[in-house]
C-alpha cells in the first residue's frame, strides 16, 4: 500500500496537519486509506487537491464554496450555474462592490486631508467636514 502520509502531504502542499484532518471533516479532502499501522495513506493528487483550495482561498472563495467548486466536476456539474465560471462571475461582482466601497473611502479621506481637520470633533462641526457623520445610524 503507497501514498503520503500525512506529514510529507503537509509539506509538499504547505500546510500543517490539522489543516489536512479538518478539511478531511469537511469533505474537501477524501478520507484515506490507512496503512496496517493505521497511519494515514494519501494518494498523491491530493497535494494538487490541497494546493487547489489553498489558491481558491486567497482568491476569496470561501471553504464552502471552494466546497461546491470541488463537487461539481464529480456531480457532473457541467451547469453554467454552479460551475467554475458562475462562482468566478458573483466573485468579481463581490470584489468589485468592495472596490467600489474602498474607492469612496479612499476619496472621502483624500478630502479629510485637503479639508484639514486635525480633530475629529472639531471637524464634525464644520459644513465642510468630509467625514460621513451619520446620525441614522445607532
Amino acid at each position: 500500500m503507497s501514498g503520503l502520509r500525512t506529514s510529507q502531504l503537509a509539506a509538499a502542499a504547505g500546510v500543517n496537519a490539522q489543516t489536512l484532518h479538518y478539511y478531511e471533516r469537511r469533505g474537501l479532502l477524501a478520507e484515506p486509506d490507512r496503512s496496517l499501522g493505521g497511519h494515514r495513506l494519501y494518494p498523491e493528487q491530493s497535494v494538487t487537491v490541497l494546493r487547489t483550495i489553498k489558491a481558491a482561498q486567497r482568491l476569496g472563495f470561501s471553504l464552502d464554496e471552494v466546497a461546491e467548486l470541488l463537487a461539481a466536476p464529480q456531480s457532473g456539474g457541467r451547469r453554467n450555474d454552479t460551475g467554475l465560471h458562475a462562482h468566478v462571475e458573483g466573485k468579481l461582482a463581490e470584489v468589485d462592490a468592495r472596490l467600489a466601497e474602498l474607492t469612496a473611502t479612499r476619496g472621502t479621506l483624500l478630502a479629510a486631508l485637503a479639508a484639514g481637520c486635525d480633530d475629529l470633533l472639531e471637524c464634525s462641526g464644520r459644513p465642510a467636514c468630509p467625514v460621513p457623520f451619520d446620525t441614522t445610524d445607532h
